[in-house]
């Protein structure tokens, strides 16, 4: 059986994984049919690239992805791009549903943002309460003078 999995590159405690279609037998970082793409966790956020075609060449032959694969292929669209591949639309309903997916991932993406954003102020403000409070304090303690 095929299967579309995650082969480590890179060096010593710095990984890079290419994603690869191999034999379910193979070793992790064993002999592999060919490259479809690559991960990076290391970037922020982490980025992949792939190989679509080939990728949904794959999927047609009955090569199952792992499932860290299938969430970054989830990510990405491809599985949905092979879903309606597989119901059988054309070529022209696939690119308006992919639009629209990717528009939906936009909105996702600010509105996460938005609230990454919140709790970074948050977090500064509730930081600065005390340093604040502390500045504060011996100022109104010492004495008047008349």
């Amino acid at each position: 059986m095929v299967k579309i999995r995650l082969a480590r590159a890179g060096r010593k405690k710095l990984p890079l994984y290419r994603i690869v279609a191999a034999d379910s037998r193979a070793r992790r970082d064993g002999s592999f049919l060919e490259i479809l793409g690559q991960y990076n966790p290391r970037t922020q956020p982490a980025t992949v690239t792939l190989k679509e075609p080939r990728v949904i060449h794959w999927l047609k032959t009955g090569a199952q992805p792992t499932d860290t694969v299938r969430s970054l292929l989830r990510k990405q669209g491809v599985l949905l791009r092979w879903n309606l591949v597989r119901k059988g639309k054309d070529a022209e309903t696939i690119n308006t549903e992919m639009e629209k997916w990717q528009m939906q991932q936009q909105v996702k993406s600010q509105r996460l943002e938005a609230r990454h954003a919140q709790r970074r102020a948050a977090k500064k403000a509730k930081t600065a309460a005390p340093a604040a409070a502390a500045a504060e304090a011996p100022a109104a303690e010492a004495p008047a003078e008349a």
